[in-house]
């Protein structure tokens, strides 16, 4: 008698995972990305964003849009680049080994017809004939010029009659200061140093004072004890009178600047951050993760950071603000930037000299107002995005 066969057992399919989309370079994770749907839900904030972008970015182009020198010459068939190059004027058929002075009307003759001897007996002549194109004279090769939007950099003389500062016109927009330099220059080079100074102390004393804040609250103890009495000596010190000495000892520069700044200004962050990490460092999350080994600098910057960046950027606002008033402030004592600087600041001091030139008052007065105001209302979008009652709502 034979056995029938069992039937064997149906198997069930097997079920396979959807592969996960490729993550791009920008791709942002779940939480950034509601992080950023809740920037974007403040159009205050998304708006002054996009507005202030525009702005630096064309600020950062500064040498395309205000400048003394062309951004491109055509001469005798070949291309040149005098806002990135040296030229000597013999390169253009000149006599000196000196930059080209290009607005010189010999100079831009010497371009435009290729080099021609004639240029230095009738200039304003001989370009009248080559842009005509009546010009025949042996050895003419017709060249060109492309200006910027404005002609004259932020250190440019204005050759205009009369005293400075002078009123607005078709040439100068904004006027001119009391050394006849065009405003609209200055703004447009000001406005980049400004930004650039406040994000590189902004972004170093942060770095400094949430390291510091988050040692203090981490550990605790004797760490803690010790670096508190340091901030409290460091805030006591008279920091307008040290940078003004040092000033005078070493000389103004940029970087000089923003390292002082930074040496008095990282102390601002240190106080929030050390009362996140003093509370937080007693939460469950943080002694599962020392019970299961994890080090104490993940714990901290990866753990409990993130935590603490909600009160971290309701004060960053402050601290931006706080550096641009630094710079303007300094400059408009006389103790920031050299003169010759595009500095905001410098433009607010001539304005208070030169009462009769209002157009110098009413240009500080109104850049001031609306960069302070973007960078206000930006970060205000940035804190309530990082704002954990919005963000798992």
């Amino acid at each position: 008698m034979v056995a029938n066969p069992q039937p064997k057992p149906e198997t069930a399919p097997a079920y396979t995972l959807p592969p996960e989309p490729k993550k791009g370079l920008f791709t942002l994770s779940p939480l950034n990305r509601r992080r950023w749907n809740n920037f974007k839900r403040n159009r205050r904030a998304l708006w002054s964003l996009w507005i202030f972008m525009f702005l630096f970015g064309l600020s950062m182009c500064a040498e395309f849009l205000a400048n003394d020198k062309p951004i491109l010459v055509s001469y005798r068939g070949e291309l040149y680049a005098p806002i990135f190059t040296f030229y000597p004027e013999t390169e253009f058929g000149g006599d000196f080994r000196t930059e080209a002075p290009y607005r010189d009307p010999e100079v831009r003759c010497l371009i435009i017809t290729g080099g021609l001897e004639d240029c230095f007996d009738d200039p304003a002549g001989m370009i009248e004939d080559a842009e005509a194109g009546v010009l025949t004279a042996d050895g003419f090769h017709k060249g060109w010029l492309i200006w910027p939007l404005i002609p004259y950099s932020f250190d440019t003389p204005v050759d205009r009659p009369g005293a400075a500062p002078l009123p607005p016109n078709d040439q100068n927009w904004l006027g001119t200061d009391d050394t006849k330099r065009d405003v609209v220059a200055r703004v447009i080079y000001g406005f980049r140093l400004s930004i650039l100074f406040t994000l590189i102390v902004t972004v170093c004393a942060s770095i400094i004072g949430i390291v510091a804040g988050a040692l203090q609250g981490y550990f605790g103890g004797w760490l803690d004890l010790i670096f508190q009495r340091v901030i409290e000596i460091w805030g006591a010190t008279p920091s307008l009178y040290i940078i003004i000495i040092l000033f005078a000892i070493l000389g103004r520069s940029f970087w000089l600047l923003v390292f002082l700044t930074i040496l008095f200004g990282w102390t601002a962050l240190v106080g929030v951050v050390r009362a996140e990490f003093l509370r937080a460092r007693n939460l469950e999350y943080v002694r599962a993760a020392k019970a299961l080994g994890v080090s104490n600098r993940t714990i901290m910057f990866r753990h409990m950071l993130p935590n603490a960046m909600v009160a971290t950027l309701t004060f960053l606002p402050f601290i931006v603000t706080g550096t641009i008033s630094t710079l303007a402030g300094l400059d408009f004592l006389g103790f920031g930037l050299p003169s010759s600087a595009p500095s905001l600041g410098e433009l607010t001091l001539q304005a208070k000299q030169n009462l009769q030139a209002p157009w110098l008052g009413f240009t500080a007065f109104f850049v001031f107002a609306l960069m302070l105001s973007l960078l206000v209302f930006i970060f205000e979008g940035v804190r309530d995005a990082f704002d954990p009652r919005k963000t798992f709502a």
